[in-house]
């Protein structure tokens, strides 16, 4: 089933999402940034409650869990791609224009609007979109250079759930990523109270890849802004209460909560295509599942006692 590449959700700066990866893959061939901020890091989220939201309602997680300390990078999928691909828990499609996996479906109810996501194959990844940041030679998927520690992009909803559940883990449901990313003082950016250009990757923030290839720059590396400086630029460190970096700006994040009576799946946390008030913890978009582009992408959660 073919992947759909529109946007249904409101909060997207339309302009800025067409352009703004108009020279991304040339800008990363010729800059190649290591953070140090290792993609294979999780962060623990003790149980307790936060103020959720613009309007600061009282909310309550009575677990523990983990969190992964950065979005999911182009490596990480291609392992996983390479490796479900080999064991045939995914498919190449049967046009060769996408790789798709078995979703046991949602429940419909026939509300205007509402799709049906029935149980079947549907689709994970692009094979046919060409600014996507792995090259698939028909058997083996390999990043392109520069990309290894990008967030993975041009990722459905079903392939970001795929990912997750490869590995024994989930997305994170709405309550799960913003309390990771808020904790409990209120605040309305994941590393505090005041927004300064260089705390995070979004539209006009100057940052070094749009110093350096123009105003719609590119994806910045995961964990980018740790406090470190790259070629004279200097970043702040901004991670969350917990260690978690990038939970603002960079990325829309795919979350896995399945709304009631509706098909469309919620992103957190903005992206590089975004204006500033998008950063703010509480803001959110929406996309059918199959959606895809260059400005999402996703991490993923798991139970505390879970962790190896």
């Amino acid at each position: 089933m073919k992947a759909k590449r529109f946007l249904i959700g409101l909060l997207v700066a339309l302009p800025a999402v067409l352009l703004a990866s108009c020279s991304g893959q040339e800008a990363a061939e010729m800059l190649v940034v290591e953070t140090g901020i290792d993609p294979n890091a999780w962060a623990l989220v003790p149980a307790g409650e936060f103020l959720m939201g613009q309007h600061e309602h009282v909310t309550a997680v009575d677990y523990d869990y983990e969190i992964m300390v950065t979005n999911v990078t182009n490596a990480q999928f291609a392992d996983f791609l390479n490796a479900a691909l080999a064991d045939g828990t995914i498919r190449i499609s049967e046009d060769g224009t996408d790789l798709v996996g078995y979703y046991p479906g949602d429940e419909f109810h026939g509300y205007r609007h509402e799709e049906r996501i029935d149980a079947g194959d549907w689709p994970l990844f692009p094979l046919d979109e060409d600014d996507t940041r792995l090259s698939f030679d028909g058997e083996t998927f390999t990043v392109k250079e520069g990309y290894h520690n990008h967030p993975a992009v041009y990722v459905t909803w079903f392939g970001a759930r795929a990912y997750c559940e490869y590995y024994g883990w989930r997305l994170p449901s709405e309550v799960e990523w913003e309390k990771a990313a808020r904790g409990t003082d209120n605040r309305p950016f994941p590393w505090g109270h005041e927004l300064a250009r260089n705390n995070a990757n979004y539209y006009s923030s100057r940052d070094l890849f749009e110093k350096i290839f123009g105003k719609y720059g590119d994806t910045t590396p995961v964990g980018f802004y740790n406090g470190k400086t790259y070629q004279g630029y200097e970043t702040l460190d901004s991670p969350s209460p917990y260690g978690v970096y990038d939970m603002a700006g960079n990325v829309w994040e795919w979350t896995g909560d399945v709304k009631d009576k509706q098909h469309y799946r919620y992103m957190r946390g903005g992206s590089r295509a975004e204006y500033e008030h998008y950063l703010r913890v509480w803001a959110s978009n929406n996309a059918a599942p199959q959606y895809a582009s260059p400005n999402v992408g996703f991490r993923c959660v798991r139970d505390a006692a879970s962790g190896e």
